[in-house]
């Protein structure tokens, strides 16, 4: 057997199968040629009674000493009881994440997950989280990696703190499926950042603002009449985006002025509206063969994302920091100062938990703090009139 070298290899004959050449000083460091002419560098050693092989590349891209090095290095391991063959092929058995995430998608967010929050729990993981982790080993994801991608991400805190909600819940079932070892969940310990809780209300000059577009777009006949429709209906009910882009005929009561969704976030509810709303669905034309409220432009579909439609609203409307759920909050805002309580906010805006509610709780006192303060006002008024001596008591006063 010849020491391994470029020409000896150059020179290796191609025949009919493939064949092996050993080098002479390194017992188990070869090359093998198959019969396309094709030339790879391949080491072999025995871990325990098994006799194992690998491939180290081929010909063309190493050079006969680099492949050297890589054999010595794995019969050195393998010497000292490493399998290297052995750890490769389960490697290649160990999914990535990529796949945990697409197992995750099938078994865990089809069947179990809103639709609404499973089309943000894929969002994050196509956008942020695969294309960081994606290629990653779920066996071999570490809290550093996961630390890394939160503080990526940390000029977006919210979007920060979802991504580690749907790590954690997907490393745990990775761990009830048997991919990595329990209590071993890379997301621990890492703490999520502040949120600020954002409580943006239109005020009436901005509603007008709003209303003034809708009715320009309108007259234009650009724009898509159901998404001008839908974002009145979110406008005069208070209603969760997806409570009307999902909204069908047959959960219209016309008659019985009122919405009757079989389900939403917090369950079934009735969605009871008043006349303007009313009027805004009278004017919606119903398009035959589809069931949807708020239509797209294929037939029978509905329309499926406002975001681009709104966006384009705001900006002529000067409001760009507006997001579509501040309709919901200017809702309330607007039922607060209309003197309702805090229950029956609740009612109308469909919470189950009195403490959803309570965020407005500081709203109910300004109409309040403006009746004091007027009452206040005119008291003092009066006390500054009463100090003041008229005329004719100045004159009567005088000696």
């Amino acid at each position: 057997m010849p020491r391994l070298t470029k020409r000896v290899i150059e020179a290796a004959e191609i025949q009919a199968a493939e064949h092996f050449i050993w080098d002479d000083s390194l017992p188990g460091f070869g090359v093998r040629v198959l019969p396309s002419g094709r030339k790879g560098y391949i080491v072999q050693y025995r871990a325990g009674r098994r006799s194992r092989r690998m491939s180290l590349g081929p010909s063309t891209v190493l050079t006969c000493e680099q492949a050297r090095t890589r054999a010595i290095t794995i019969i050195a391991a393998a010497r000292g009881g490493d399998d290297p063959a052995g750890r490769r092929d389960a490697d290649r058995r160990t999914a990535t994440v990529k796949e945990l995430a697409d197992r995750f998608d099938k078994e865990h967010v089809s069947l179990r997950i809103k639709e609404s929050t499973a089309k943000g729990y894929r969002r994050l993981l196509q956008l942020t989280i695969l294309p960081a982790l994606g290629r990653h080993r779920v066996t071999e994801v570490t809290r550093a990696d996961i630390a890394k991608l939160h503080h990526d991400l940390r000029h977006i805190p919210y979007e920060a703190n979802r991504c580690l909600e749907v790590i954690s819940k997907m490393f745990s079932l990775a761990e009830m499926w048997g991919l990595r070892p329990d209590g071993s969940n890379p997301r621990k310990h890492i703490q999520k950042y502040v949120e600020e809780k954002r409580e943006r209300f239109l005020s009436p000059a901005e509603l007008k603002r709003v209303g003034e577009v809708l009715r320009e777009m309108e007259s234009e006949g650009i724009e898509l009449p159901s998404a001008i429709a839908a974002t009145r209906l979110l406008i005069l009910t208070g209603c969760r985006l997806n409570e009307i882009m999902t909204l069908q005929w047959e959960h219209v009561d016309l008659p019985g002025k009122a919405l009757r969704l079989p389900d939403s976030k917090t369950g079934a509810k009735v969605v009871h509206l008043g006349q303007p709303a009313i009027d805004v669905l009278e004017k919606i034309a119903r398009v035959e063969k589809n069931h949807w409220v708020i239509v797209g432009t294929l037939p029978g579909a509905r329309l499926t994302d406002l975001q681009p439609f709104w966006q384009r609203v705001r900006a002529r409307a000067g409001l760009n920091d507006v997001r579509i759920h501040d309709l919901r909050h200017t809702f309330a805002s607007t039922a607060v100062a209309a003197g309702q309580g805090l229950p029956m906010i609740g009612k109308l805006l469909g919470h189950t938990q009195v403490q959803t509610t309570a965020r407005y709780a500081h709203l109910a006192a300004d109409p309040i703090k403006i009746a004091a303060d007027e009452v206040s006002n005119q008291i003092a008024a009066s006390l500054k009139k009463a100090a003041v001596p008229s005329p004719s008591e100045s004159a009567c006063s005088d000696p």
